[in-house]
């Protein structure tokens, strides 16, 4: 394009190294960016230099190297400049200019999280879980122990009663595997203290399995009632479904290598993830499948689980007290469980 014809815009400059403008035109020519009315023209490549960005209002600046910059107070005029100039606006600029394309975007941003959180967090929670080394569960279990025991009191019972406990479950899972195979639980008797839980058993990571005492009481005249019970937490314990509640809530905001490095972050949002979150209903039943199977095992038929469904839910009717989402008190038998445990 002749000099003569191609387009000139007013323009103030700051060399950096005083707070006074100069006034100077401004010109593209073959790749560069011609800067008039100074002492000596100054030519800058077109690469070289942080373009405005169109906007609707506001003084447009353009930072050039060596800390100086151009400033254009007719934003209009400026725009015109630039597209006679035929220097591209990025992509970006363009779709931020057009609400139907942001319109567009957030709705891609939308569909993308949910596609991420249904697929992909519970694949990205797996892989995790799968490299966290057992020393780390435990941490995170004995963690979620101490907050657990800041509500609950130790347990009532006698002495004799839970020794009597722990040696059934302790045969229970004697019988139910293999030397080599048998998980490495832990029990813990607990009264409900002020949580107000009532009769519960959960699992927590690390092989942690807590029982209340009024569960065990509500169950004292069938005691192998209450191991399918114990045997249906173990199932929670052998899948790491605590661990994976507690490393899928805190995806969004913990790095990977942060989950697999430090676990700071996880220990603190233990507690919270694991009384306010519940399994999903494939855990259930892969903590329903891993009780049969135990029962089996040990001797017991599974169909014993039936009492278990009956007295709980009766006892949820009389009570309407506070569940933990992560209990099997908390989860009502469906018709679906019962038949499963009924079925031989």
């Amino acid at each position: 394009m002749p000099a003569a014809t191609r387009p000139l815009l007013a323009a103030d400059y700051f060399d950096g190294q005083q707070a006074r403008a100069q006034p100077v035109s401004l010109q593209i020519d073959g790749g560069e960016l011609v800067i008039g009315g100074l002492a000596l023209p100054r030519r800058i490549p077109v690469a070289q230099v942080r373009w405005a960005e169109r906007q609707r209002h506001g003084v447009r600046l353009s930072y050039l190297p060596g800390e100086s910059l151009l400033s254009v107070a007719d934003g209009p005029a400026w725009d015109a400049w630039a597209h006679a100039s035929g220097l591209a606006e990025p992509a970006v600029v363009r779709w931020m200019q057009s609400w139907r394309r942001v319109a567009a975007a957030a709705l891609a941003c939308v569909v993308l999280i949910a596609a991420a959180w249904h697929y992909g967090v519970p694949h990205a929670a797996d892989a995790l879980v799968a490299v966290l080394p057992p020393a780390v569960e435990r941490s995170i279990g004995d963690e979620a122990l101490r907050a657990f025991d800041q509500r609950l009191a130790p347990s009532r019972l006698s002495a004799e009663r839970q020794q009597a406990l722990q040696r059934a479950f302790d045969d229970l899972l004697a019988r139910a595997y293999p030397p080599g195979q048998r998980p490495a639980c832990s029990l813990h008797l607990r009264a409900v203290g002020r949580s107000g839980i009532d009769a519960n058993a959960f699992a927590l990571p690390g092989g942690h399995i807590v029982l209340t005492d009024p569960l065990a009481e509500m169950l004292a005249d069938r005691p192998d009632v209450l191991l399918g019970a114990l045997a249906h937490e173990v199932g929670h314990v052998r899948q790491r479904h605590g661990l994976r509640l507690v490393v899928k809530a805190s995806l969004w905001g913990v790095i990977a290598g942060g989950l697999v490095g430090d676990v700071s972050t996880l220990l603190a949002v233990v507690p919270v993830v694991l009384t306010q979150q519940a399994y999903s209903r494939e855990a259930e039943r892969e903590a329903d499948a891993e009780a049969r199977r135990a029962l089996r095992a040990a001797g017991i038929s599974p169909a014993v689980m039936g009492v278990f469904f009956d007295r709980i839910e009766a006892r949820q009717q009389a009570s309407r007290g506070p569940a933990l989402p992560i209990a099997l008190a908390s989860h009502p038998a469906d018709d679906e469980r019962r038949r499963f445990f009924e079925t031989d």
